[in-house]
């Protein structure tokens, strides 16, 4: 005699399907900090600051595949270099990734 399977609730379902997804965005979440422009080591390199919004608002949000919108950027000396940590947010969930930069042609004073 085989024993029937146990219908499963709606909500556990839900559930499950929600955790799987999580799971999923944190493995893309770690594969994009090894891309380029995923961290200060891996600096997407740009001709001149104007560039930076626009390169920044070409990637595509991790959660949902949205469009981003540039936020801002800061300036950080890292390992002796200068490079931009530019912020993005997507325009449909909200979520923000950081971005980094960094600019070839030396700034003139």
């Amino acid at each position: 005699m085989k024993k029937e399977k146990k219908k499963l609730r709606a909500r556990t379902v839900s559930r499950s399907a929600a955790r799987k997804h999580d799971k999923l965005i944190d493995d893309r979440e770690r594969l994009a900090r090894l891309e380029p422009g995923g961290s200060a080591e891996r600096a997407i390199e740009i001709e001149a600051a104007s560039q930076l919004p626009l390169r920044a608002e070409s990637y595509a949000c991790l959660r949902c595949d949205g469009r981003v919108r540039y936020v801002e950027d800061r300036v950080l000396d890292v390992g002796g270099g200068l490079r931009r940590a530019a912020t993005v947010a997507c325009k449909q969930c909200g979520t923000t990734r950081e971005l980094w930069f960094s600019i070839l042609t030396p700034m003139l004073n």
